[in-house]
């Protein structure tokens, strides 16, 4: 998978060329993966090997239940909106815009609040160009799914893990498709990667539900090397403090959390409101008796 002593330039795509023409892009040096949503070049810019990210086309992509993600994603020109809704082949660009946009903006947002994303440096008509992620030779970084660890290891990289959607969370942002297949492992430890679906968690109402399942997601996989890590909680935990406004980036998570298994008392509450509404009547009949 490395890239450093390859000298031979492959054709270069055709969403790419555009880049080239605009001097973004100097060589296309190979295909580094392609998955659902997109395909992944090494590109050269200057001295410097990035990453060039290029969205496939709606009718293209395999990505499921897009429309749960892109509730509560904010359009500010109206005309696009309106687009959007009906459907209409403008529509339908300006919603793939959206999509590729809010992938480059959660990067910027996320490299801010101190999550290990990859360094984005624009998105040009489709072609999202960022930090190529490496390992100690300088190789593409294998996913995480391609990596074997000790039982340490494996509690170490969890609760790293664990921290990055902490952070995440504490910006308003639930990744809503994290797995061992999104997570690239360089020497310093994961880097989180594709995040067109990111979602707003306080304007989704699914947030909570990706969120819960990322965590949980991350908990099956490092399990495989260390058990112990089966029995921790941490989403619940998370989504408890961010609900109750207690959420920061560097809050301390103990991974265990309970339930509120208190069943409401039906028959008291109503008893309650069956006396609030017999004093509410007793009150206007003494108002319509002094009115008299």
């Amino acid at each position: 998978m490395g890239f450093r002593n390859k000298k031979e330039n492959m054709k270069i795509p055709k969403r790419i060329q555009p880049l080239v023409n605009d001097g973004l892009v100097d060589k296309v040096l190979r295909q580094l993966m392609s998955g659902k949503e997109a395909t992944v070049f090494v590109v050269q810019c200057g001295e410097e090997i990035r990453c060039a990210k290029v969205y496939k086309e709606a009718s293209k992509r395999s990505f499921k239940q897009a429309v749960l993600y892109n509730e509560g994603r904010k359009v500010r020109n109206g005309r696009r909106a309106r687009a959007m809704e009906k459907g209409s082949k403008f529509g339908r660009k300006q919603q793939e815009e959206v999509w590729q946009n809010a992938e480059v903006e959660a990067l910027y947002k996320l490299a801010d609040a101190g999550v290990r994303v990859p360094q984005p440096y624009g998105c040009f008509e489709g072609v999202l160009l960022m930090e190529l992620i490496t390992d100690e030779t300088g190789f593409a970084a294998p996913r995480l799914n391609d990596v074997s660890m000790s039982e340490e290891q494996a509690v170490e990289d969890h609760l790293d893990i664990v921290q990055h959607i902490v952070r995440m969370l504490s910006v308003g942002i639930v990744h809503g498709d994290l797995s061992e297949f999104n997570v690239l492992v360089d020497e310093w430890g994961p880097v989180i990667i594709d995040l067109p679906q990111a979602v707003d968690a306080s304007a989704n109402n699914n947030a909570k539900s990706m969120l819960l399942r990322d965590v949980n997601n991350m908990r099956s996989y490092f399990a495989q090397f260390a058990p112990e890590i089966e029995n921790t909680e941490y989403g619940k935990e998370i989504w408890a403090l961010y609900e109750s406004g207690e959420l920061t980036a560097d809050s301390v998570l103990t991974g265990l959390f309970d339930e509120d298994t208190t069943s409401a008392d039906v028959g008291n509450i109503l008893d309650e409101i069956d006396a609030a509404r017999t004093e509410h009547e007793e009150n206007q009949e003494r108002i319509v008796a002094f009115e008299i």
